[in-house]
């Protein structure tokens, strides 16, 4: 595996043991990083949108301090990995079934990395959650997972559901669809946005070290998503809301001041978990895993119990 660039100025926490660009079957290139594996197996990280390697590094950190080996990625349009040609900044799918093919990736590497029948997990944040979804409805190997705030929905009215796949129709015929959402503010330039306006984290060190990352590499920066984003990501959401859950064991986490993803669709999607649970964090944002300790401690304890108890 050819070698990727990795910012360790601006990690912290545990260095991978390898970062490798590798490419999918679509030609599409990708930054993975890997951690060794821990002599209770290996956790697959599945960040979220517009997350990068660098900053899952404490996370990393985290889990081999309870023995657990690490890999992620840079889904393609965000972190190193290929963007959208001449829109860098802007976050795009068309569908997410292309996300699958970056999952077929990392699955490609789960297997030189760890040898059939050691203990595989996989831990999700938000659109990674929903990528997770999929790819453990598609057999991903996994004998338990942990999810931060997953996206199984978004915080959209059905008026404005309606509206936005309307408007996006009638652009995408015009070649327009591939311009931000309506209304997308300073709120989705990290770099800029201030604390007191951010829906992340209520960690004042934890949000000025993630804007630190991207004020210090430029290139690990994302802004806003596209309306094409939005479509694919309704279109996601839907279709999953109406399969069943992974026959796998599951922990969800979700702070009550969750303003991002819908809340509605965590709650409904864990009460149909046969072996699933879901905690409320009272008082946190959006990232746990980026969280005030006092909320990232206890939310990432609770996952390695669950991968500890599926020895």
């Amino acid at each position: 595996m050819e070698p990727a660039p990795y910012f360790s100025d601006v990690a912290g926490g545990l260095a991978p043991e390898r970062v490798v660009w590798r490419e999918a079957e679509d030609g599409t290139r990708l930054r993975l990083a890997i951690w060794p594996v821990g002599p209770k197996g290996i956790v697959t990280l599945f960040p979220g949108r517009t997350e990068v390697i660098e900053k899952y590094a404490r996370v990393a950190e985290d889990l081999a301090a309870r023995g657990y080996g690490a890999v992620t990625i840079d889904w393609r349009g965000q972190g190193l990995s290929d963007r959208l040609k001449g829109k860098p900044l802007l976050g795009d799918i068309p569908d997410y079934a292309h996300f699958q093919r970056d999952v077929a990736v990392l699955r490609s590497v789960l297997d030189e990395l760890a040898p059939l029948g050691m203990p595989r997990f996989v831990l999700a944040h938000s659109m990674g959650g929903c990528i997770a979804l999929r790819a453990l409805m598609n057999s991903f190997p996994a004998r338990a997972v942990g999810f931060s705030a997953p996206m199984w929905g978004l915080r959209l009215s059905k008026n404005t559901r309606r509206a936005v796949v309307a408007m996006t129709t009638v652009l995408g015929l015009a070649r327009m669809d591939l311009r931000e959402i309506p209304g997308a503010g300073i709120e989705f330039r990290l770099w800029e946005n201030p604390f007191d306006n951010n829906e992340l984290t209520t960690d004042p060190e934890a949000y000025a070290w993630m804007q630190e990352q991207v004020r210090t590499q430029p290139e690990l920066r994302l802004g806003a998503p596209s309306l094409r984003w939005l479509v694919a990501s309704l279109a996601e959401t839907t279709v999953l809301a109406q399969l069943p859950a992974p026959k796998i064991p599951a922990f969800c986490g979700l702070g009550t001041r969750e303003m991002i993803v819908s809340s509605e669709a965590i709650e409904a999607r864990m009460a149909d978990w046969p072996r699933g649970e879901l905690e409320h964090y009272d008082g946190a944002l959006h990232e746990l895993l980026m969280e005030a300790e006092r909320f990232r401690a206890p939310f990432l304890s609770s996952v390695c119990d669950l991968f500890d108890a599926r020895q």
